[in-house]
């Protein structure tokens, strides 16, 4: 990408080891991320671009002397991020903040949009995925990289547990998501946001008992109807706007807890007396992928849940730009990219 609207195909030299903790990994399934349409929309010119696209599936190529438990011909599955999965942090949980990791698409790294990707600490950062790579599981394993994981941890740092009320803001893949994980966690009734009616179908096929198309205040007071006026005891905030967040702390119940999973457009909120006298927590953040992996998994072998939906269009290498297009013009939900 190297400037808002502006992403093009080229070639680049090809993936090389460069550490021993490094493997190559031949990129088989990749998707361009909502979190993508941000610098689609605003970022400034960089003429040496910036490489895009943090989701993907591949079979190991080369592996690096010092990586243990991974072969060529493996079936492997990245986070959104590197890590070593072995520092304090890693330890605790928050491989997005490891001590040693880093994002795709840094300088001198790889990202997922592409045929090939050199994976710094593959060992701590891989899962392998014990499914043959033409699985018509692939949809929904991809989803393990980011957004399903991401819609998880939304639900969890809320404290969503069985019987709770929760609302969903946003019906993009990461806000379908986080009504797949609600419900999943047991959650009695679940509101979900939005005025897209395919996407709010398909929210609803994943748990949401309730749809709410009203934004502002009106949209406040539909969901206050919908509780008793009590509001939720979890709010998942997927948009990352100044007004969805402020949508968020109308609707929370009293000891409520509103989880920001939405990446913020904002850098002002609404933190005054009111949440302070209500009692409502603020959580969410950047999901630690990795920590969830082997978690959500199984459920998506069984066929108990298929994240995977939420990719309505398929496109090859070349027509990522297109894709791009499509999904800021809401053409399409989410992009699978086949290279």
């Amino acid at each position: 990408m190297y400037q808002a609207g502006d992403v093009r195909v080229e070639n680049v030299p090809d993936a090389v080891l460069h550490e021993p903790t490094d493997v190559i990994v031949r990129v088989t399934s990749a998707c361009i991320c909502g979190s993508d349409l941000w610098p689609y929309q605003s970022m400034p010119a960089n003429e040496q671009g910036r490489r895009m696209g943090h989701e993907f599936i591949g079979i190991v190529e080369e592996v690096g002397s010092e990586v243990l438990g991974f072969a060529a011909g493996d079936l492997v599955v990245a986070p959104f991020v590197w890590s070593d999965n072995t520092c304090d942090f890693c330890a605790a949980g928050l491989q997005i903040a490891c001590r040693h990791g880093g994002e795709w698409g840094a300088p001198g790294v790889d990202a997922g949009q592409g045929e090939a990707v050199r994976v710094p600490l593959a060992q701590g950062t891989l899962v392998k995925l014990p499914v043959a790579p033409d699985s018509a599981l692939m949809p929904s394993l991809l989803t393990l990289s980011d957004v399903y994981c991401t819609g998880h941890h939304g639900a969890v740092t809320a404290g969503v547990l069985p019987g709770h009320t929760v609302t969903v803001i946003g019906d993009g893949a990461v806000g379908l998501c986080g009504v797949l994980a609600a419900k999943r966690l047991g959650a009695e009734q679940i509101i979900l946001m939005g005025r897209h009616q395919d996407r709010t179908d398909l929210g609803r096929e994943f748990g949401a008992t309730d749809v709410v198309a009203e934004r502002g205040e009106e949209g406040v007071e539909r969901v206050l109807e919908l509780t008793r006026g009590d509001g939720t005891h979890a709010v998942l905030e997927c948009v990352g706007t100044l007004p969805s967040i402020e949508t968020a702390v109308k609707i929370v119940r009293a000891g409520g807890a509103i989880s920001r999973i939405g990446v913020p457009q904002y850098t002002e909120g609404p933190l005054g007396f009111d949440t302070v006298f209500r009692n409502v927590t603020f959580t969410g953040g950047a999901a630690p992928a990795r920590a969830y992996i082997e978690e959500l998994m199984p459920h998506i072998l069984d066929g108990t849940v298929e994240p995977g939906r939420v990719f309505d269009r398929t496109v090859g290498l070349d027509e990522v730009p297109d894709g791009y297009k499509a999904m800021a013009e809401r053409e399409s939900l989410k992009v699978l990219i086949r290279p």
